[in-house]
């Protein structure tokens, strides 16, 4: 009678435990099925569950890359603007100093000259503080403080540092995010030391009187406009270059996000259409062991005789 109870009770443990664990698997699909992924806990696959949390935090490292180059051809794009108009100042001041320096021109016409230098000089330095989207100096470096400032005497002094800053768009990939404006207004004028802001004001000054011979003055001073001329347009060709670059870096960034996204997807997500029949296979393997252990649970010796 031992034999025969034990027997009985391993039959019943074993069939509850293959209905048991038949009804986990049919909620363990159906939970896949409703929410798209093939894990919800990493003691499933742990070797796939290592791999999406890689996935997540390069993700997260992409995010952010992805933002500052968002920034960064912003910025860009901001100090190509203000350059394209400093260089059209400078071309301007270099056709009245062409003028100024014409012999048919009078006191009372390099007066005229000498009133729009200084108002070409006047938006000069306004281009020369220019700011970001977000508010920071175009030319200032990193420094956070306006890049020039005017003295009461007219004397206007670059206020920013030297360090044009770094910004990561990818991996092992930093671009910097301007010029400063030593290397935009800053230039040498036969081995001497100059600035556009000085050749504006000191040329306007000797139009109005301040020099023995005006028409001279803007004369030798076409060089240093040229000079000017070439530093501002020299520093579009860099601007535009890192704007090209930036725009090939997000193109790298927008393929791998792709793939990134089929990796994880690949790994990490459900394949309907094979969990859905292996729900079938599993509710008719459920099915036929309810079936079986109701018949047999139902058995006697008595239906033997």
């Amino acid at each position: 009678m031992s034999i025969i109870n034990n027997s009985t009770s391993a039959f019943y443990q074993r069939s509850l435990g293959q209905m048991t664990a038949l009804r986990d698997s049919i909620e363990t699909l159906q939970t896949q099925i409703a929410t798209g992924q093939r894990l919800d806990r990493a003691s499933q696959d742990p070797a796939a569950a290592a791999r999406l949390r890689a996935i997540a935090r390069s993700e997260g490292l992409r995010e952010i890359e992805e933002e500052n180059a968002i920034k960064l051809s912003q910025d860009l794009t901001s100090a190509a603007t203000e350059l394209e108009g400093i260089s059209e100042i400078i071309s301007r001041a270099r056709e009245l100093a062409s003028q100024a320096g014409s012999d048919t021109n009078g006191p009372s016409a390099r007066e005229a000259i000498a009133a729009e230098l200084e108002q070409l000089s006047e938006e000069l330095f306004t281009r020369a503080n220019g700011l970001t989207l977000t508010g920071e100096p175009l030319f200032a470096g990193t420094a956070g403080a306006p890049a020039y400032t005017r003295a009461a005497d007219g004397t206007v002094t670059y206020n920013g540092n030297g360090d044009q800053g770094a910004v990561p768009v990818a991996p092992g990939t930093e671009i910097e995010r301007g010029v400063t404006g030593p290397q935009v207004f800053e230039f040498d004028v036969g081995g001497t030391p100059t600035d556009t802001f000085a050749l504006l004001s000191g040329l306007a000054s000797a139009l109005r009187g301040g020099a023995a011979d005006p028409g001279a003055v803007a004369r030798d001073a076409l060089t240093g406009l040229d000079a000017a001329l070439d530093a501002s347009t020299r520093n579009q060709t860099v601007i535009g270059t890192r704007l090209a670059w930036v725009e090939v870096v997000q193109q790298n960034q927008f393929e791998r996000s792709i793939a990134t996204a089929e990796e994880r997807s690949e790994i990490g997500d459900t394949d309907v259409g094979d969990t859905i029949a292996r729900l079938q296979q599993t509710l008719t393997a459920l099915e036929a062991t309810q079936t079986t252990f109701t018949r047999v649970s139902s058995l006697t010796l008595f239906n033997a005789l």
